[in-house]
């Protein structure tokens, strides 16, 4: 069960981001999926290179996990990658350490977009363990690219609730609040506290504008990790249901479904996504292999947490 979680966390991240991106910036709606492409955006692209990276070295490198983004970018450079990430890599290429090129964006105040928690899937699966190296790992591949606090405790936050999903056992019914006291207890930051007892407030909630106006359905990493969280949480019983109603919350919906089929999927395991959605996804047994590989380093070296 647990290599089918980690192939569900890692190909349920892909999905969710495919699905998405077909909504992306369209307000609060019903979604109603008539064609699946299958192809992903800079979401996939960048968590593909955090999987990658965590294979080669057996953990977390962050130098050789920034030159596998830079290779990766350079390599597919329209994915829809922001501003942000091109910059850092170019900054990085001319010299500047790895884990301090991103200090440079918005003024020296580092970027807290979503990006850093979009791509983390693999950090959650691989140190679902021991959620303090899980913590460290997570700042530290955020750091490549965003660090400020909000955009490093977002991704640490996103792969947390991964952590917690891959442990959690889907053949009993899911204790939504001790998930929720779990991720606050686990957080640092005041404004993802707040957020999360927010999610607890509104799981019963209908209207999906007060949703959004509460939780955020944003770029920023604290209006939509939260909402990740919130749609997994709202819909437990099934993948479709989580990524179809985290779609519909409108905005940032490619990154958003992205987070909530990465803890929908460890949650569930590949079986629970729809097979005319994985039949389909581009690269999908790529991604599904890199899931594997990284069950059986763990699972070969009897790792508690892997090596950082």
């Amino acid at each position: 069960m647990l290599k089918s979680k980690f192939i569900g966390s890692l190909v349920g991240s892909a999905v969710g981001d495919a699905l998405g991106s077909s909504f992306e910036g369209l307000w609060v709606s019903e979604v109603k999926v008539e064609g699946f492409s299958g192809r992903w955006t800079d979401d996939t692209h960048m968590m593909i290179g955090v999987a990658e990276s965590l294979i080669e070295k057996e953990g977390f490198e962050g130098d050789h996990m920034a030159q596998t983004f830079i290779k990766n970018y350079e390599r597919e450079p329209w994915r829809g990658y922001a501003s942000g990430p091109p910059r850092v890599f170019r900054w990085i290429r001319s010299g500047v350490a790895w884990n301090e090129a991103a200090q440079r964006l918005f003024g020296g105040a580092g970027s807290y977009g979503n990006g850093a928690a979009m791509r983390v899937a693999p950090v959650g699966v691989f140190y679902h363990d021991d959620l303090e190296q899980l913590r460290a790992v997570a700042y530290g591949q955020s750091r490549i690219t965003h660090t400020h606090e909000l955009g490093t405790e977002g991704a640490a936050l996103q792969a947390c609730a991964v952590a917690l999903a891959i442990d959690a056992d889907p053949s009993y019914e899911l204790d939504s609040s001790a998930f929720l006291e779990k991720l606050k207890n686990f957080t640092h930051n005041e404004v993802y506290k707040l957020k999360l007892e927010r999610a607890w407030r509104l799981l019963g909630e209908k209207n999906k504008l007060r949703v959004v106006r509460e939780l955020g359905n944003g770029v920023e990493a604290q209006n939509s990790v939260p909402t990740a969280v919130y749609s997994f949480l709202r819909n437990p019983q099934s993948f479709e249901e989580c990524v179809l109603y985290a779609i519909s919350l409108g905005g940032d919906t490619d990154t958003i479904g992205a987070m909530a089929g990465a803890i929908s999927g460890a949650y569930h395991g590949a079986e629970a996504i729809p097979e005319r959605w994985r039949s389909r996804l581009e690269a999908g047994d790529y991604i599904g292999k890199l899931a594997e590989k990284l069950w059986s380093i763990k699972n070969r070296k009897g790792l508690r947490g892997g090596r950082t």
